[in-house]
């Protein structure tokens, strides 16, 4: 049997590239919908459901690069000729299911791949190939506009797939002619045909149909950013020192990767003699937990076992200032939904003139506040939380 195509019948490596495509296909869509379906409260449901997200990852990325090599072999080949040229219609079709087949067997994977990248968290792709990829930022913007073209793409696929099948067994149901036996393996005798007449209407068909369902998704609000609880508004505060500019940053340990976030609105009273003896000054930090962003799971920690953002809005930080060896302590307290837990802040600072820098760094235990009782495996979730904490503070500022 030969390897490249002829005009009448596919040769092997096509086969290989339909059939493997085909496998692939209808494994990976069935993984992706059962997976987005489970529940994720428990230990045991998490795991499952990152498991099999992690498999439907897994699969597309696979299915993009056998995709592309399957293009690139098809621009090599021969096509073989239609069985029913008379049939003009169906012929144009077949053409049209093509093209959305080929168009969605790269464009579905690749932008569930740029998904997963401009993210953090959840559900790791098991290949020795990282997490990431080039000129593509963590931002959740680009993850919510990928993920709307992920699915409104995926949608595309499916109708594609089973209108390919359908073809197939009519074809081989209604028809009875060879087009099954012609991409099947072995030697078989196919009848003659003629050369495989192509033009631009199926492919532009297929670009215009994939803009249609992006405008319609835009239209119904698909790449619309919906902004979660936003919570009640901190209250401004009157300080020593002014914080101009700062990030509160946290990262936690998901499935063995880490995740990065961090809190949007904070406010903080600042007071603090440098030239003092003893206590220097004192800090009341107040945070507004609806602020977090924590890439894919930042829905799930607002949620009752975590933060439990509905009934502890804000979590609090009071300490008083001392000096240290080489740096500063702020020790004092932190409280986080009903539970007040003692800590230790150590930070380095530089002052220049009224403006003073500041770097500091506290690893906490999650559940010493409470946070994801239900995640009492560390497996999935790590129990300690790196907090980074960067400010510059203008003595004086209004």
């Amino acid at each position: 049997m030969p390897a490249t195509n002829s005009q009448t019948t596919y040769g092997t490596v096509t086969k290989i590239f339909h059939w493997l495509t085909a496998l692939l296909i209808l494994t990976v869509i069935p993984l992706g919908a059962i997976a987005n379906r489970l529940p994720y409260e428990t230990n045991e449901q998490l795991a499952l459901k990152a498991q099999l997200f992690s498999f439907h990852k897994t699969l597309g990325v696979i299915i993009f690069v056998v995709a592309l090599g399957r293009i690139l072999w098809a621009l090599t080949q021969t096509k073989p000729g239609g069985l029913h040229p008379d049939r003009k219609g169906e012929t144009m079709l077949a053409e049209l299911v093509h093209w959305l087949l080929y168009l969605s067997l790269v464009a579905v994977p690749l932008t569930g791949w740029i998904h997963h990248a401009a993210t953090s968290g959840f559900a790791p792709i098991l290949l020795p190939i990282g997490q990431d990829l080039p000129l593509v930022p963590k931002s959740e913007g680009v993850s919510e506009l990928f993920a709307s073209l992920h699915w409104i793409w995926s949608k595309i696929m499916v109708a594609a797939v089973l209108l390919h099948i359908a073809g197939a067994l009519k074809h081989q149901i209604v028809d009875k002619d060879a087009t099954l036996r012609r991409m099947w393996f072995g030697q078989r005798e196919t009848p003659a045909v003629q050369a495989h007449a192509g033009s631009l209407f199926a492919p532009i068909t297929a670009i215009v149909i994939f803009g249609l369902a992006t405008g319609a998704g835009a239209a119904a609000g698909l790449f619309t950013h919906e902004e979660g609880s936003t919570g009640p508004e901190l209250a401004e505060v009157t300080s020593e020192w002014t914080v101009t500019d700062g990030t509160l940053a946290i990262t936690v340990t998901q499935l063995g990767s880490a995740v990065q976030g961090s809190f949007g609105d904070w406010t903080a009273a600042i007071s603090f003699d440098p030239d003092g003896t003893g206590v220097l000054g004192d800090v009341t930090t107040t945070v507004a937990i609806t602020s977090l962003t924590l890439g894919s799971v930042t829905n799930q920690a607002m949620g009752a076992d975590f933060f439990n953002a509905e009934s502890f809005p804000t979590a609090t930080f009071q300490a008083d200032i001392t000096a240290a060896e080489t740096d500063y302590v702020a020790d004092g307290t932190l409280t986080i939904k009903d539970n007040t837990v003692p800590v230790t802040l150590p930070f380095t600072l530089d002052i220049a003139d009224d403006t003073a820098t500041m770097t500091g760094q506290l690893a906490l235990d999650r559940s010493d506040f409470g946070i994801g009782q239900s995640m009492n495996d560390e497996t999935n979730l790590g129990f300690p939380v790196m907090v980074d904490i960067n400010l510059t503070a203008t003595r004086g500022a209004e």
